[in-house]
């Protein structure tokens, strides 16, 4: 090479564009169905991490606990489902954690504020008592389900989600009640204070290899105040903010944080492990035909009926 051409050659090496940083891509199904609990059990107290061998009884324990109840697979209650149709998770976290929640230290959700506690109680009055379907939880309303709002934390079944990523965007379907979340990534703020969503307004960027979203802007759907998969609800003030990073090639690390001063007493963390998935996401017909509403009010006045005679 003469002289006259390296020189050439090194001048339009000095004038490439930098090529974009190579992010991560999240794109597949997950699933985040565990036997890992969501707050730490009395009998884990104390106890942050399994030992792998701990990990494999409490599996076992866990498996042995979820098998059906009675020989003719009947169940208790109105709507209720038999053991076919849950999916708890057959192994812990690969953290090998002992509860779902990290922070406070103790593994548990913090106290509700009085305000809160009172909503609650205020809600499961109504559920007890239910005249109207409006009377009934979001998803029995089949309006919002607590797998997909943010946190999103495991649920007993369909606990399983399609993320798409773009350079600009990354969208996760989540197969309970099919709510789509769009998470932008083009370094846009948050939507006006004005403008309110079941999901939240989702804006991310990264921090290394790791995704980092923010989600404001939730709509005031009675208070964020519920266990995991029963009386989930959200208010105006819930802030999250949510982590995403590789653990291994078929794993991410999903890790929360949750801010609401006017539900809890304090801020709180959590973490799960979503596995890759070889299955597909499915339709999940919540309402199909919009005979489930009126059936569920007609069998909680039916049990009143039966409980009178």
């Amino acid at each position: 090479m003469t002289q006259r051409r390296l020189t050439l050659v090194l001048l339009a090496l000095l004038f490439v564009p930098p090529v974009a940083a190579q992010h991560p891509d999240f794109g597949g199904i997950w699933s985040s169905s565990t036997s890992t609990p969501l707050e730490r059990p009395d009998r884990l107290k104390g106890k942050e991490f399994f030992t792998p061998a701990e990990a494999a009884a409490w599996e076992r324990a866990m498996a042995d606990q979820n098998q059906e109840g009675a020989p003719d697979g009947s169940t208790r209650g109105v709507g209720t489902y038999n053991k076919l149709f849950f999916e708890f998770g057959s192994h812990v976290v690969k953290t090998l954690r002992t509860s779902i929640i990290t922070d406070p230290a103790d593994g548990r959700i913090p106290a509700l504020t009085p305000k809160a506690a009172a909503a609650k109680l205020h809600r499961q009055e109504l559920l007890r008592n239910a005249a109207r379907a409006q009377d009934l939880g979001l998803q029995d309303q089949c309006l919002v389900f607590p797998t997909a709002v943010p946190p999103m934390i495991p649920y007993r079944y369909n606990s399983n989600y399609q993320i798409v990523q773009t350079k600009d965007e990354l969208v996760v379907h989540s197969e309970m009640i099919h709510d789509t979340r769009i998470i932008s990534l083009d370094g846009r703020r948050h939507l006006p204070p004005t403008v309110r969503l079941w999901l939240g307004d989702s804006v991310g960027h990264w921090e290394g290899s790791t995704l980092v979203v923010d989600t404001t802007n939730f709509n005031d759907a009675g208070g964020f105040y519920g266990d995991a998969g029963g009386m989930y609800g959200f208010d105006r003030n819930l802030h999250v903010v949510e982590r995403f990073s590789f653990l291994d090639a078929n794993t991410i690390l999903y890790r929360f944080e949750v801010d609401d001063p006017s539900a809890f007493t304090r801020p709180w963390k959590g973490e799960v492990t979503m596995e890759r998935s070889s299955g597909q996401i499915y339709e999940y017909a919540c309402h199909e035909g919009n005979y489930a509403l009126p059936d569920i009010l007609k069998g909680f006045r039916a049990g009143e009926i039966k409980k009178e005679k």
